[in-house]
């Protein structure tokens, strides 16, 4: 995450810890019944309320529908047909985008995505337009914390996610992960060793905070989310959460528009996502104002994959 954002993120959180409140547009949840815009999206908890904010912003509101990842249940995203099942993550967004493609449906135009490329391939693109950084919450009333808050090892996670190490600071601990599909999952257990997860680990929706129920329990966290939450910028859902540091600092990530290859070269597709210039990464304001920071391949076309 870059200065600017850093410094905006430190604001927000400071605000929201005295009780302040930030000055900043509140990005809706779907788009309102009935508003169907140009492109319509799925997928990424982490990034769809970046991606609301945007769909607000962007031509005044008009191009860009972004449908958030819970509840479950189905949306409709255009005017005739296309009632759909709400993916709920990144891999189950690609895989909707996939099949939508496949059936030539015409209901999805991409899909958010916080993790890369799983399988190699063409058919798809990945197009950066941000980074998020990804550290570890626990409960502010957590004996977890030390006196100067968490502080976790690489190491010491692989082993409290294998169930083979069952405390620290010398205070029980249960790691908790996201859900199946989500790429915050992914992402974090891949930075982690890809352990072969014990019996330990519970399952949680991601980056909701309320789900950390006990002083125990331990999970990865995007600073964007938490940022966009604590900051009154979206639904507050951190509930008592604090962020720690891994290994000191954080785990930093790119994030995706993942949309179809073949769709590139259509003026909506290129426009909008394609290019340090297209209409999602000249809006540098909110990409910063949810806590994102900006990247300077923003736009490129040259990941691709097949999911």
């Amino acid at each position: 995450m870059n200065v600017k954002s850093l410094a905006f993120a430190g604001a927000v959180v400071g605000a929201a810890a005295l009780g302040l409140s930030v000055m900043a547009p509140v990005a809706s949840a779907d788009p309102a019944a009935g508003d169907y815009r140009v492109l319509a999206g799925v997928g990424s908890d982490t990034t769809q309320d970046v991606l609301n904010g945007l769909g607000d912003s962007v031509d005044g509101g008009t191009l860009i529908a972004s449908y958030d990842a819970t509840p479950a249940g189905n949306i409709k995203t255009r005017a005739n047909g296309c009632t759909i099942a709400r993916p709920n993550g990144s891999s189950q967004g690609v895989t909707a985008l996939n099949n939508d493609i496949d059936t030539s449906a015409g209901c999805l135009d991409f899909a958010r995505s916080s993790r890369g490329v799983v399988t190699a391939g063409d058919d798809l693109t990945w197009i950066p337009f941000a980074s998020d950084k990804l550290t570890m919450a626990v409960r502010a009333d957590s004996p977890l914390n030390d006196t100067d808050g968490l502080d976790v090892s690489t190491a010491q996670l692989k082993a409290i996610y294998e169930c083979t190490q069952t405390t620290l600071n010398g205070s029980p601990v249960t790691p908790l992960l996201p859900q199946s599909g989500s790429g915050t999952r992914s992402f974090f257990l891949a930075q982690i060793g890809n352990p072969t997860l014990g019996t330990c680990v519970g399952t949680m929706q991601e980056h909701d905070g309320r789900a950390l129920t006990s002083t125990a329990h331990i999970a990865p966290y995007s600073v964007a989310k938490y940022v966009s939450q604590t900051g009154g910028l979206v639904e507050d859902v951190h509930g008592d959460t604090v962020l720690g540091t891994i290994d000191g600092g954080e785990y930093s990530r790119t994030v995706y528009n993942v949309v179809e290859t073949d769709r590139l070269g259509e003026a909506g597709i290129a426009d909008t996502f394609v290019g340090a210039g297209s209409k999602v990464c000249a809006d540098t304001f909110t990409i910063e104002l949810y806590g994102f920071g900006t990247v300077t391949n923003c736009g490129s076309t040259a990941l691709t994959g097949e999911n």
